[in-house]
């Protein structure tokens, strides 16, 4: 019951920020219509609806919902619990937002808008703002206005100071994965993702594509001898901004993926032979790779 009330507080601000900047304007669409727009039961809209009613905000007249007054800050809800995106909503969310700026459908310097969002990508509000909110940490995306956001350009030296944060982190993980005790079950992990690379390696002409799953499967596991829930989180927004603008300019996306795959190989040999050294050394080189690459798509994206 509390996650259905967290629920409707969600959508009633929501609705009230909508309204407020105009996203939303009379009459409102139908409860459908509006179940769809924020991805919830017509029950959860018939609430919001009741409330907006009693706050004096809309009215029914012939049977349309028309707004009466512009609403305030006041008339919101205030509450403390947040319901917390589920990972399907975040990852359709993910997939649609990296595919619009890949294609340009949001460049640097547009507004867009969380009900566009939501919409856009088929989820619900409150993921979109939860999604965004975490890239505004890092001024990645710059809030304007009520339920309004604009994808901001990175600088060199924006991306240089992420860079230094993203290596520092990532290469304490990895002391920390090399003083892992020898029965520790992700050694053998570690063997078992090293052949994995040696095979797509043997095929990455073809195959290149896959090479992000592994990317992934790799700094995680380093990243998890750190055992730090900030880290992480920390490296996931990091690894999200990376690959984010990396991305802008696939054209040479096989040949990076050919040479990120040695990189790997030699980060893994390294690691799997327990040369501690070694493997820092490799590591270092590969995020120096990953460096130039954000750098060159920054230069890309601003031109």
């Amino acid at each position: 019951m509390s996650r259905d009330l967290n629920l409707r507080q969600d959508i009633i601000n929501q609705m009230i920020d909508d309204i407020s900047s105009d996203l939303l304007t009379s009459p409102l669409p139908s409860l459908s219509a509006l179940a769809t727009l924020y991805n919830v039961s017509r029950t959860t809209i018939r609430h919001a609806i009741t409330y907006l009613t009693e706050q004096k905000i809309i009215n029914r007249i012939d049977a349309q919902l028309i707004i009466t007054k512009k609403p305030s800050a006041d008339d919101k809800i205030t509450y403390i619990k947040i319901k917390k995106p589920g990972n399907n909503q975040i990852k359709k969310l993910e997939k649609y937002f990296s595919s619009a700026v890949q294609q340009k459908i949001i460049k640097p310097g547009d507004d867009f808008t969380e009900l566009e969002l939501a919409k856009n990508a088929n989820v619900d509000i409150f993921t979109v703002r939860e999604y965004l909110i975490q890239f505004s940490r890092f001024n990645l995306i710059s809030h304007i206005s009520a339920g309004k956001w604009r994808l901001t350009k990175l600088t060199q030296h924006y991306a240089d100071k992420l860079f230094e944060l993203r290596e520092m982190l990532e290469c304490h993980a990895l002391n920390c994965f090399m003083n892992l005790p020898k029965n520790d079950i992700r050694w053998k992990q570690m063997k078992l993702l090293l052949q994995e690379h040696r095979i797509l390696r043997n095929n990455i002409v073809e195959k290149y594509v896959d090479f992000s799953l592994l990317d992934q499967q790799l700094h995680s596991l380093i990243l998890s001898a750190a055992d730090n829930p900030f880290i992480n989180d920390f490296i996931n927004l990091i690894s999200v901004i990376f690959h984010f603008h990396y991305q802008w300019d696939n054209s040479n996306l096989r040949t990076r993926n050919i040479l990120a795959v040695e990189e790997h190989l030699a980060i893994l040999v390294k690691i799997v032979s327990q040369d501690d050294l070694g493997a820092i050394t490799e590591l270092k080189r590969h995020l120096q790779t990953a460096k130039n690459g954000l750098m060159n798509s920054i230069r890309l994206m601003n031109n």
